[in-house]
């Protein structure tokens, strides 16, 4: 924190120099214009001129569906224009919109939360954004994408050992939850990128932003391999062809140590505790690996079947993975941590002993 003094200008007016590196940040020089806006607090908020009138203007992004003539393709740009932070997306045909178009461009607009359709006619749907970044901040997000992609691990393995179908249907309608909360998350950390503002209302430390990009990423492909799992079980249940009491416990144990390794991560997230990082790193490295592939090993000598044991590897794999993605959580915990000084490894400041060696 820099202190300026206050100086003053003429009978009555008082002014106060602005840190050059700020002015050169944000592109300012003499005779540009700046706002002052007061605060609650009692502090006042300095926004550039450009900045100002660059937040009233909200720029309308168009889309031709004509081209979109891939299946998927208009729903991964709506998508895409969601994740950039745009808050108005117009859908436009030369002809009229098709049926497929409408389609699939409600069925996405339902899974992006904030976005909505404001206007539509036969040849042109506009979608609008209307997310108030400062009701979602980034912590809270994460946790619920974290909640939801742990519950449908969790959800799964019990539909597996307890042999309910609806249970492992449930997993996987989850799913489409957790995509929403990665896409939310998206949006806003990319949105962070760009804007002081969203950083502030977020409650966000923009240093953090590319962590937090990769963190979201590994736990919404948490969510994907959880849905795989579910999906597994559901044709295993559909065999109707029993699985025997070793399997089932191997299964179930090797799934709580992912689940545990999972938890510690999170936990060294939000705690920046390295011990338990590290903990969870090398009971993936030390335990979760062999007894995946002592299990794989074992499968034909319990199951007859040849394609349950494929459904089952599945199963074991997607459970190691889910792992795996845990441990490089706390890799990328403990590696956050270290950006501080904690008892465990502090920073020093060197300079006086170099002085006295030259």
């Amino acid at each position: 924190m820099q202190g300026r003094r206050i100086q003053k200008v003429g009978p009555s007016t008082l002014t106060v120099s602005l840190p050059s590196s700020w002015t050169k940040e944000v592109g300012l020089k003499k005779g540009d214009l700046v706002f002052y806006i007061p605060q609650s607090d009692g502090s006042l908020k300095l926004r550039a001129r450009e900045l100002v009138e660059r937040e009233k203007k909200v720029k309308e992004f168009v889309v031709n569906s004509d081209l979109c003539d891939r299946e998927g393709l208009l729903e991964r740009i709506i998508v895409g224009n969601y994740l950039l932070g745009h808050d108005i997306i117009s859908i436009v045909s030369s002809k009229r919109i098709s049926n497929s178009h409408s389609e699939e461009i409600r069925r996405i607009s339902r899974k992006l939360i904030g976005l909505g359709i404001i206007e539509e006619t036969p040849i042109r749907i506009i979608l609008q954004c209307s997310i108030e970044a400062s009701k979602f901040p980034i912590d809270m997000v994460v946790r619920r994408l974290y909640a939801i992609a742990s519950t449908i691990h969790k959800e799964a393995i019990q539909a597996l050992c307890e042999m309910k179908m609806e249970l492992a249907e449930e997993a996987i309608r989850r799913e489409e939850d957790a995509d929403m909360m990665y896409w939310l998350a998206s949006r806003l950390l990319y949105s962070a990128e760009n804007s002081r503002d969203i950083v502030e209302k977020i409650d966000l430390n923009k240093h953090n932003i590319l962590n937090l990009r990769m963190l979201v990423g590994f736990l919404e492909r948490m969510a994907d391999w959880g849905e795989k799992i579910g999906k597994n079980v559901i044709i295993i249940e559909k065999k109707g062809i029993g699985i025997g009491e070793p399997i089932i416990k191997g299964v179930y144990q090797l799934s709580e140590r992912a689940y545990t390794i999972c938890v510690n991560a999170m936990e060294s997230v939000f705690t920046g505790d390295i011990k338990i990082a590290n903990t969870a790193i090398e009971n993936y490295k030390k335990k979760i690996e062999q007894e995946e592939e002592k299990l794989v090993q074992d499968l034909p000598l319990h199951l007859p079947d040849s394609e349950m044991a494929s459904n089952l590897r599945h199963i074991l794999w997607g459970i190691r993975r889910i792992a795996e993605l845990g441990a490089e959580i706390a890799e990328l915990s403990l590696n956050q941590a270290l950006d501080r000084s904690t008892k465990l490894c502090k920073g020093l400041d060197n300079s006086n002993i170099l002085n006295k060696c030259y």
